[in-house]
C-alpha cells in the first residue's frame, strides 16, 4: 500500500500532507493521555515490530503479496492516538532510509495507511467489545475483525484519493474493483497476524494492552448482603518492571529475528498496490524514489552483494533506527504529561 511519488499529483499530496500534519499534531496531544508508565514502553518496541513484519510479504493470489499495514494492531495494543504515530515513524523510516513509499507522497501514505487504518480498526473494534461477553477471547475475536475491515478500508481511501488526484487516465471503477478485491485477502493475512498478535500479549500481560483496559470483571464482595466491587489490588512493583523488561526484550528479539532472517523468505511477488498499479496502467507517470540511491534502499545494504546478508542487516538496522526514534517520540510525550501533570499534582 506504499504510493510512491507520482501516483498522486501535487494538490491532492499537498493537501493530504497538511491532513497527516493535523492528525499527528492532534495524536500527540491524545497520546499524552494514552501513554502511562504501562504504554510508553511498549510503544517504541510497537513500531519496532511492525516495521519488522512489514517485511514479511506473504503470498494472497497468482502472482501477489501482502504485508502488515499494522493501524489495528498499533491502535490496540497502544491506543488510537499513540497507534497513529508508532505507524507514522515506521513510514517515515521506511520512505527516508528505505525508499519506500514517496516523500513527496507521505502524506497521502500518512493519511492512507496510518489514520484510515487507525480510525476505522478501533472503532469496529471498540464496537464489538461492548457487545462481546468479557474475556480474552472476545478482545481476540474483535482484533481479527477489526483488522481485517481497516485493510480494504485503506484500498478504499487510496481509491477516492486516486479519483480525485491519479496522474493516468484510468477508469476509477477498476482501479476500485482491483484494489478492494486483492485488499480483502491481504486483510485476512493482517487479521491473522493481529489477533495472534494481541492475543499473545494478553497471555502474557493483559494490563499491557490498551484496548483490554476495563474489559476484565471486578472481583464482587459480599458487604451487608449485597455485592459490591472489590478494590483493586496494587499490583507488585518489582514483578511489573521485571515482566515489563522481560516483554520488551522479547518483543525486540523477535522483530530483530523476524526483520534479520525470516524477511529473507518473504514473498517476493508485488504487493497488492504496485500489481493493481502495473494491471491498470496506474504507475506510467512513477517517479523515482528521492532516496533511491540510499545506502538502505530497497531494504539492502549496498556493496554487500550476499542478498541474504544484505537484506537482513538492512531489517536489523531498520529494527534498531525505528525503535530508537520511536521510543524517543513516546519517551518525549510521556515527560511532556508528566511535566503538565505535576503543578496540578502539587495543588
Amino acid at each position: 500500500m506504499h504510493v510512491p511519488d507520482g501516483f498522486i499529483d501535487a494538490p491532492v499530496s499537498a493537501v493530504t500532507g497538511v491532513v497527516a500534519a493535523g492528525a499527528i499534531a492532534v495524536s500527540l496531544k491524545g497520546a499524552r493521555r494514552e501513554l502511562d508508565e504501562r504504554t510508553a514502553p511498549l510503544a517504541g518496541l510497537v513500531a519496532a515490530f511492525i516495521f519488522a513484519v512489514q517485511m514479511l510479504n506473504f503470498p494472497v493470489a497468482a502472482g501477489t503479496s501482502g504485508h502488515l499495514l499494522g493501524g489495528a494492531l498499533a491502535a490496540i495494543l497502544v491506543g488510537p492516538y499513540t497507534g497513529v504515530l508508532c505507524v507514522s515513524v515506521v513510514l517515515l523510516m521506511q520512505g527516508i532510509l528505505f525508499a519506500d513509499g514517496g516523500l513527496t507522497a507521505l502524506g497521502v501514505n500518512i493519511t492512507d495507511m496510518a489514520i484510515v487504518t487507525t480510525v476505522v480498526a478501533y472503532a469496529v473494534f471498540r464496537g464489538l467489545v461492548k457487545v462481546l461477553p468479557r474475556g480474552r477471547r472476545s478482545i481476540t475475536a474483535a482484533a481479527f475483525v477489526s483488522a481485517l475491515l481497516s485493510v480494504p478500508a485503506a484500498a478504499v481511501a487510496f481509491t477516492l484519493l486516486y479519483a480525485l488526484g491519479g496522474t493516468t487516465d484510468v477508469a476509477i471503477e477498476k482501479v476500485a474493483t482491483a484494489m478492494v478485491g486483492v485488499h480483502i485477502l491481504i486483510g485476512i493475512g493482517e487479521a491473522a497476524i493481529t489477533a495472534l498478535t494481541v492475543g499473545a500479549v494478553i497471555a502474557v500481560r493483559p494490563d499491557l494492552v490498551y484496548g483490554a483496559r476495563g474489559l476484565t470483571p471486578r472481583l464482587k464482595l459480599r458487604v451487608d448482603g449485597e455485592l459490591v466491587d472489590a478494590p483493586a489490588a496494587e499490583p507488585a512493583p518489582v514483578a511489573a518492571r521485571t515482566s515489563h523488561r522481560k516483554v520488551w526484550i522479547t518483543g525486540l528479539v523477535t522483530s530483530l529475528v523476524l526483520a534479520g532472517f525470516v524477511s529473507f523468505y518473504a514473498s517476493a511477488d508485488p504487493d497488492g498496490l504496485e500489481k493493481v498499479a502495473t494491471d491498470k496502467g496506474i504507475d506510467r507517470k512513477a517517479e523515482e524514489h528521492a532516496a533511491a540511491d540510499s545506502p538502505l534502499a530497497d531494504y539492502g545494504v549496498k556493496d554487500i552483494s550476499d542478498s541474504r546478508l544484505s537484506g537482513g542487516l538492512a531489517g536489523v538496522i531498520g529494527v534498531g533506527v525505528t525503535a530508537v526514534a520511536g521510543t524517543g517520540v513516546f519517551w518525549a510525550v510521556r515527560r511532556r504529561r508528566t511535566a503538565e501533570a505535576s503543578p496540578t499534582q502539587v495543588a
